[in-house]
């Protein structure tokens, strides 16, 4: 079974509404932003994504585009590939019959993989250092 969560997405529409009520109620620590699509916060050991809706289930371009994902169906999670490392992960998704839709490597070296799960959610592991968590 996956050890842990990496990061997980919720969905707001109004992000500085979101930025306002975790950063001043929860006082979590902003860690990226852009502005009209998306809002991140540091948590002890993982990440919380916070999205528009509406700017995520739009395709992504570029280098790092991530699958499309949002509120209506199509949430997000990711599952830490440590202890067992990258390729445990990978390779027992492959082996399940799983396609998987994208691997990426992020400007910091680490590493990861997404897939979807039979609701069509984005599910995805990547390596602790994506977030610098190791």
């Amino acid at each position: 079974m996956p050890p842990a969560i990496l990061e997980t997405a919720l969905y707001c529409d109004d992000l500085e509404a979101a930025r306002q009520f975790y950063t001043h109620k929860l006082e979590l620590e902003v860690v990226a932003e852009v502005p009209g699509r998306h809002v991140f916060f540091q948590l002890a050991n993982s990440v919380l994504l916070i999205f528009d809706p509406a700017a995520t289930v739009k395709p992504s371009t570029g280098r790092f585009a991530v699958p499309e994902h949002g509120a209506t169906g199509n949430g997000h999670a990711c599952f830490s590939t440590a202890p067992l490392g990258y390729g445990h992960w990978l390779n027992k998704v492959r082996e399940a019959g799983i396609e998987i839709e994208r691997e990426l490597t992020w400007p910091n070296g680490a590493r990861s993989f997404y897939f979807r799960d039979v609701a069509g959610n984005s599910l995805e592991f990547g390596e602790p250092k994506l977030w610098d968590l190791e």
